[in-house]
């Protein structure tokens, strides 16, 4: 995995209150904001679009270029011309929506191998709430947080899966931590984030950035950490 830094984002993007995140994630990187709201592509246009004045709006506050990369399809992700447009990222962001669906779009198409190359090549890579779980080996369908089928993700964190909106899921679907642990893989680790907050690092030394907490999650256990501490996830 890159040296360069991973988010893990329970909610927020493109938000004021995580510009510090995101302007510290951009730090010494060229000034070019990629993003993607492939996620939201199955909302329709006007969910795209209100993710892209998002993202325009965030560029502008931290001074750097936005630079769209209006993935819908897998045929949009394996046409060249938008996998030139990864080039030269300082940050590459993947947005919130459907994980599985993300995750099914990118998987093997020049778009995702232009992102993990940009990566590899120094360039910070964040993805929040359905991008979050993407970035790992799980992105479920929202069915299957209550069912869990071991959905795949893009998995370039294996060892991490992800709850984000942690504050806030276990009211919206109080099945959710159970059957995840019920269904985690042995290795696997199973992290709550809560909104606002990131998870920035990677692959095992992580620190918490944001307004609230990061839980590690076991049979019985939840053990929080708070913003500006450190972690390491085996």
């Amino acid at each position: 995995m890159s040296a360069a830094p991973l988010a893990l984002v329970g909610s927020g993007e493109y938000l004021p209150v995580m510009a510090d995140v995101e302007r510290a994630l951009l730090a010494g990187r060229p000034p070019r904001y990629v993003q993607l709201a492939t996620a939201a592509a199955p909302e329709g246009d006007a969910s795209l679009a209100r993710w892209h004045e998002l993202g325009r709006a965030q560029a502008e506050r931290l001074g750097v270029e936005q630079v769209v990369v209006d993935v819908r399809t897998r045929d949009d992700a394996d046409d060249p011309a938008m996998a030139a447009l990864v080039e030269g990222a300082g940050l590459v962001y993947l947005s919130g929506g459907n994980p599985a669906f993300l995750a099914e779009t990118l998987r093997d198409t020049a778009v995702w191998r232009a992102i993990v190359a940009a990566h590899e090549a120094g360039a910070a890579l964040a993805g929040c709430s359905a991008g979050a779980m993407a970035l790992t080996a799980w992105a479920p369908r929202m069915r299957d947080l209550v069912h869990p089928q071991q959905p795949t993700g893009l998995g370039l964190v294996p060892h991490v899966r992800v709850i984000p909106h942690f504050d806030k899921m276990l009211g919206w679907m109080p099945d959710v931590l159970r059957n995840a642990l019920l269904h985690k893989p042995e290795g696997t680790t199973l992290i709550g984030i809560d909104e606002d907050t990131a998870l920035v690092g990677g692959p095992d030394g992580w620190e918490v950035q944001g307004r609230q907490s990061v839980w590690v999650l076991g049979a019985g256990s939840r053990v929080e950490h708070r913003p500006g501490t450190t972690l390491t996830l085996p």
